[in-house]
């Protein structure tokens, strides 16, 4: 392989020696550099070409979603018309927000950070890093005046924007100090800050996703809140053992964590009187078999539920104790089924399979009160492979949400769950026409777009399809037919740009669509993503006016 490399490196070019590579290496990152400069100056200019003044503003009212002016720089930079910055984002290859972006640090530079825009176009600072200052000087907080960006510009400038991230967010914060931009803060009081300040919270960190499908949760409670965690997460990981659970006392407190939210969707914290079946029946709403006095198991023995070795006295210690149930080797840890089939009460209307609900349920305990505890919406994709025994999914898959891979293993850990409700859709053929009379789409032409598309159509665009409107690409008022043909989906940004410009497009096969911009430049998106319709350069059309 070392020979191949070899062979091929000689067969570039035999005249350059390491000193001669070396000089066009540094050559070429010039001229990259000098090309960076120069499209920041470009994009510059052509925001100079759209101010907010090119929106066409001659009606005497405004239609909800037009076009308008937007500011996409700090304090101090012109505003720019909204829809121009999709048709540069196409031109470069990039996405609307990227070319947003782009035209931000364009004007920013020029604007506010003079002296570092002007080592930028002398070559001394290079682009990229001209553009992380002008990307934290835009979305400093609170924002920086002009006076204080020509502060940062100045001493960024001095050392030729030679400043890592840290040094510049001091020097930020060194600029919002010396100009007073920040409101005084309480809870900065050494003294008396802590009682401003409510640390609590609960929070889910779903960037990142562990190989073994796992996330990491963390949450800051009231003491008496998380003593109260802690004891419930102990009572909940003995449980766990004492049905037989043989994993490590880390991971049963996780899964019993999960268990408790689950059964806390059980509750109706709405009614604080007596709970929902209480108050539906103070409303008139009958609950013939949950009566409204007693715990679980007067309501059972009002029900006609058999419960002789239980009387309803007491508490359910003091009821077994009268009973003569002898319980002194089982710890009070240990779970009410568990102690009970151990202590050798029979239990034959409560088979030990299955959770609670389920148990309760093959005992004919109605729980219509009690919603399925998990109302999460998941899409998952698997290819099914082809077998002599049928097909076989495979074993890992696609999760829409995130855009994630996904174990069928976890899938069916969550299904095995008692109070899972689990909804199986049919398959939908993406190949077969699907169509409605009316205007807005059936939830099946809809899931049939989104699958097929995936994504917004528009030009480089990657939002999600099931965050997107779905488009008429023939208008239904121009007899378009609300069809899998002719619907494609479109975040609301495009959407508002297809409806409110000069943008157009169509759909040339299923999943293709040809897009024209207001300048005659082509694109086409499909499943492989976008690129340009090569030609001869389009015409130079003047700026469309909306009549």
């Amino acid at each position: 392989m070392i020979e191949t490399l070899e062979r091929d490196a000689a067969e570039v070019d035999d005249d350059l020696s390491a000193a001669g590579l070396l000089a066009s290496i540094r050559t070429a990152r010039h001229a990259e550099n000098a090309a960076a400069a120069r499209q920041l100056d470009l994009a510059a200019r052509w925001a100079d070409l759209h101010p907010p003044e090119s929106i066409h503003t001659a009606a005497s009212f405004t239609v909800p979603g037009c076009e308008h002016e937007e500011p996409i720089a700090g304090p101090g930079t012109p505003l720019v018309a909204e829809f121009c910055i999709a048709e540069l984002g196409a031109v470069l290859g990039i996405s609307t927000t990227a070319a947003k972006r782009l035209v931000g640090h364009a004007l920013e530079l020029r604007h506010r950070l003079p002296r570092l825009h002007a080592a930028m176009q002398s070559g001394a600072v290079p682009a990229w890093r001209a553009r992380s200052v002008a990307e934290t000087t835009i979305h400093s907080s609170p924002a920086l005046t002009v006076e204080a960006a020509a502060f940062v510009d100045a001493q960024v400038a001095a050392v030729a924007g030679r400043v890592g991230p840290a040094q510049l967010d001091r020097l930020v914060a060194e600029a919002i100090k010396r100009y007073d931009l920040a409101e005084a803060d309480p809870s900065a009081d050494p003294e008396d800050g802590w009682q401003h300040v409510d640390p609590r919270h609960a929070t889910l960190h779903n960037e990142d996703v562990h190989y073994a499908g796992t996330m990491r949760f963390e949450a800051e409670l009231d003491i008496a809140d998380a003593l109260d965690l802690d004891r419930a997460l102990a009572h909940g990981a003995a449980t766990l053992k004492a049905l037989g659970s043989e994993a490590s006392l880390d991971v049963r407190r996780s899964a019993a964590l999960g268990d408790l939210a689950r059964t806390q969707t059980a509750l109706d914290l709405a009614f604080p009187e007596g709970g929902r079946v209480a108050s539906e029946e103070r409303a008139g709403a009958s609950r013939p078999h949950l009566p409204p006095e007693g715990g679980r198991v007067a309501r059972e023995e009002r029900a006609g539920v058999s419960r002789p070795h239980l009387p309803p006295e007491g508490g359910r210690v003091a009821r077994e104790e009268r009973a003569g149930v002898s319980r002194p080797h089982l710890p009070p840890e240990v779970g009410r089924v568990a102690r009970e089939e151990r202590a050798g009460v029979s239990r034959p209307h409560l088979p030990p399979e299955g959770g609670r609900v389920a148990r309760e349920e093959r005992a004919g305990v109605s729980r219509p009160d009690l919603p399925p505890a998990r109302k999460v919406v998941l899409h998952a994709h698997f290819n099914a492979s082809p077998t002599p025994d049928g097909p076989v999914l495979d074993a890992t898959g696609r999760l829409d949400e995130g855009q994630r891979l996904i174990l069928l293993d976890h899938v069916k850990d969550w299904c095995a769950d008692t109070r899972t409700k689990v909804t199986i859709r049919p398959v939908i053929d993406l190949n077969t026409e699907l169509s409605t009379p009316a205007y807005e789409p059936t939830t099946r032409i809809r899931e049939a777009v989104i699958l097929r598309d995936q994504t917004c159509v528009f030009p480089w665009c990657t939002r999600s399809a099931r965050r997107c409107d779905l488009d008429h690409v023939v208008p239904f008022d121009a007899g378009g037919p609300t069809s899998t043909s002719n619907l494609a989906p479109l975040c609301r940004t495009h959407h508002r740009l297809k409806t409110h410009s000069s943008w157009h497009y169509e759909t040339t096969a299923p999943g293709t669509y040809d897009w024209t911009s207001p300048h005659g430049h082509r694109f086409r998106r499909d499943h492989t993503g976008t690129r340009a319709i090569r030609g001869d350069d389009p015409p130079d059309v003047p700026r469309p006016r909306r009549r």
